[in-house]
């Protein structure tokens, strides 16, 4: 038994040392700091708000507070999107019917993203809108738009918002969004036999 709890204890270190060794990494490799917006390959999304020497604290959207050992930053995948350029591309995808000016589309989508505070655009970042599919019910567009520190801290709130400003646009325009439609067809032969079953019964 003293031996199972030494094993025990020695993976207990050993975790510990691990996580001592990579918040020492990261604080000497800077790739992380305060303030940062991550995104683990655990599923954990927000800022970065606390980094110690065993572990690091990330702050959700929804202001949830996660501690998150230091080894997952230096052994799995981490995109960190402000360590570099603040800004980020993002792509919000939406449909129109079949047979609808496709330039009226593309200026309502544009006009949307103007509409918007957090749109970045310049030489280098350009808004676009591309036609990316002929779907079972649509056209499917994407509004492809830079968006600024603001935007890049809070994804999914800024997806919707984009959303919510081309159906805006796309309603002045009096251009339709489809929904899904299934043809039915049935057998009059089988149906009838159908019915007679049932009468026999």
């Amino acid at each position: 038994m003293g031996g199972a709890l030494g094993v025990g204890i020695g993976f207990g270190l050993q975790n510990i040392f691990n996580n001592l060794v990579s918040g020492i990494t990261i604080l000497l490799e800077q790739t992380l700091k305060v303030g940062d917006f991550v995104d683990l390959q655990s599923g954990v999304m927000g800022r970065v708000s606390e980094i110690n020497m065993r572990y690091t604290r990330i702050t959700t959207n929804d202001q949830v507070d996660i501690i998150v050992p230091n080894s997952e930053f230096i052994n799995g995948r981490v995109i960190n999107w402000t360590l570099g350029d603040l800004n980020r591309r993002m792509h919000i995808p939406f449909g129109v019917a079949y047979g609808t000016d496709k330039e009226l589309v593309k200026q309502c989508a544009l006009d949307a993203a103007q509409s918007l505070r957090y749109t970045v655009e310049d030489s280098q970042k350009k808004t676009e809108v591309w036609l990316i599919n002929f779907g079972d019910s649509s056209l499917d567009f994407e509004l492809v738009v830079w968006v600024g520190p603001e935007g890049v801290r809070a994804p999914a709130k800024v997806h919707a918002q984009y959303l919510w400003a081309i159906e805006t646009e796309l309603g002045k325009a009096g251009i339709e969004i489809p929904f899904p439609q299934r043809d039915l067809h049935v057998k009059s032969g089988a149906l009838n036999v159908n019915l007679i079953n049932k009468h026999k019964a």
